[in-house]
Order: structure tokens, then C-alpha cells, then sequence
């Protein structure tokens, strides 16, 4: 196995960016990185859709990058980072490859080209040729409802068979196919879910694990649900779920990550909810929701 197959399991954070009067807030970045740090989690994904990678300049992504490798390194962990990668243009793409090969990360996740629908052997000839082309492991990013392009699982098992491609996070929208693909992967290929409001049912699937941008809140919660599915405890991972499944809609009534930005702000996390355009910050009305969630949960917790 590659160093990133071997780590592809469990609970992975796609980290927010924060951002301050315009600006990458590395003081904030840091807190973030030590405090998730200490939490159960199994990998970074940084720059990806949580994360606003289409906004970072390529300074800012390279300095999201460091920052976060320093604070884990100054944290004494070994917790393993992928970078977040899209685009619609394949050589500009392996141009980016080259770019941050050197970069401290153990691989990378790229999203299927969006905007030009290519077809199967389009999306087939695409990621081979990035995988042939790329110093560290690729996971891909299926997510049809983003890029307007789904990969069949035909084409996806065509895909597992290359070496340098070892893993999916899977927003593929159809629970029938996801088990398909589930049944049919080859050994070792590792499929995580991407969809906050399935992680449960993915997971008693026979996912991997799961990228779950709702896990910035109640961290341990999603990670206790992991932990005891497998040990084989299905009612008490359940009850944990039922924890925070309603987190799972929350966090996602206005286009994220603005909620979850939000909620770390107000929890002191991140020094300002900012986004960057065309994102913008949540309305009044979701912010008054989250305050009072915040506000309970917490009670519930003295």
C-alpha cells in the first residue's frame, strides 16, 4: 500500500480556510489545526470545497499547506494531508501537479472536471493521465450535482485499477450504486463518503470512513460513530449518530462551509465567519438558529 492508502479510513475533516479583511488568517489557521489536532481525526483534506480552493491564490494554498504540516508537526501527530485539487483543463492540471510535488502532503483529492462534461473515456483519459503524472496519490472527488459529469462505476473500477490512484470520496447521490461499487472495488481501494447525511448509512455499507465537514462540530461524536461500527457495536453507534445527525442539515441550510464558519466563530475558533465572493456569509435568521443550537448544546454539556 502507498502511505496515503494505508491512512484512508476513518473520520477526515476538510478543513475551513480562514479568512480576516481579505486575507488567508493564519492565526486562526493554527488554532484550528492544534485544536482538531487533538481531536479523533484521521486526515486533513485542505484546499477542497469546504475549504474555498477555487478563491486561494496558489501562494495562499501553499501557505495554508505549510502552516497546517507545522502545527501538526509541532503537535507531535502524524495526521496525513490531502490538497484539494479541480479544474477543467487537464494539462493545467498535471502544470499543478508539478507545482506542488515537493509540497508536504502525503496526496491529493481531484474533483472530476467540471463545466465541459467530458465523457467516459474523456473523465477515463483525464484521471489516468493525472495519476501517470502525479508524485503522490490521488483520491477522487465524484460529485455529479457540482460538475455536472458523474462517473459510472464502470469507468471508476477501470480508474481503481491504476497504482497511483487508491481511494474515493464518493458524492455520487445514489446509495444503490455506492454499494455497488462497495461490492465490486478492488482490494484495497478505499471509498469514503463525502455526504454529512449519510454518513451512517455509508458507513453500515462498508464505506471506509467519511469526509464530513460537519464533524468540525461534535468531532468526537462522528468519530465515536466510526469507532463503534467497527467494533461491532451498531446500536450504540447508532445512538451517537442520532446525536448529530440534525447538525448534518443544519450546517448545510445555506451553501457551505458559511454555516460551519459561523459556528466556529461563535465558538471562538476562527476569528471571523468571512467567505469570499460569490460565497457570502449566512442571513440573520440561520445565524439566530445556530446561536440557539450552540447555546443548548452547550447547557446540555454542563
Amino acid at each position: 500500500m502507498t502511505g496515503l492508502q494505508d491512512h484512508l479510513h476513518g473520520l477526515w475533516l476538510p478543513l475551513v480556510t480562514p479568512f480576516r479583511d481579505g486575507r488567508l488568517d493564519e492565526a486562526s489557521l493554527r488554532r484550528l489545526t492544534r485544536h482538531y489536532g487533538t481531536q479523533a481525526v484521521d486526515g486533513f483534506i485542505l484546499g477542497a470545497t469546504s475549504g474555498e480552493g477555487m478563491t486561494l491564490r496558489e501562494n495562499e494554498l501553499e501557505r495554508l499547506v505549510a502552516v497546517v504540516r507545522d502545527e501538526i508537526a509541532a503537535g507531535r501527530r502524524s495526521i496525513p494531508i490531502c490538497l484539494g485539487l479541480s479544474g477543467a483543463d487537464t494539462s493545467r492540471l498535471k502544470d499543478r501537479l508539478d507545482e506542488t510535488a515537493d509540497w508536504p502532503i502525503e496526496g491529493y483529492l481531484i474533483a472530476s472536471p467540471y463545466y465541459v462534461r467530458p465523457s467516459q473515456r474523456g473523465l477515463l483519459a483525464h484521471f489516468e493521465a493525472l495519476a501517470d503524472h502525479a508524485a503522490w496519490p490521488l483520491a477522487l472527488y465524484n460529485i455529479p450535482y457540482r460538475t455536472s459529469v458523474n462517473i459510472t462505476n464502470q469507468t471508476m473500477l477501470r480508474l481503481a485499477e491504476h497504482q497511483n490512484i487508491v481511494g474515493l470520496k464518493d458524492c455520487g447521490a445514489s446509495r444503490e450504486r455506492s454499494v455497488a461499487l462497495l461490492r465490486d472495488r478492488p482490494e484495497g481501494f478505499r471509498v469514503l463518503t463525502g455526504e454529512d447525511a449519510n454518513y451512517f448509512e455509508a458507513l453500515t455499507d462498508g464505506a471506509d470512513g467519511g469526509i464530513v465537514l460537519s464533524a468540525h462540530v461534535e468531532t468526537a461524536t462522528f468519530a465515536a460513530v466510526y469507532a463503534e461500527l467497527r467494533r461491532g457495536n451498531h446500536d450504540a453507534a447508532l445512538a451517537r449518530w442520532h446525536e448529530v445527525i440534525d447538525l448534518t442539515r443544519l450546517l448545510f441550510t445555506e451553501p457551505s462551509p458559511a454555516p460551519a464558519k459561523y459556528w466556529l466563530w461563535r465558538s471562538g475558533l476562527i476569528d471571523s465567519p468571512e467567505v469570499r465572493l460569490p460565497m457570502v456569509e449566512i442571513g440573520s435568521e440561520l445565524a439566530a438558529t445556530i446561536d440557539r443550537e450552540i447555546e443548548r448544546r452547550m447547557q446540555a454539556a454542563a
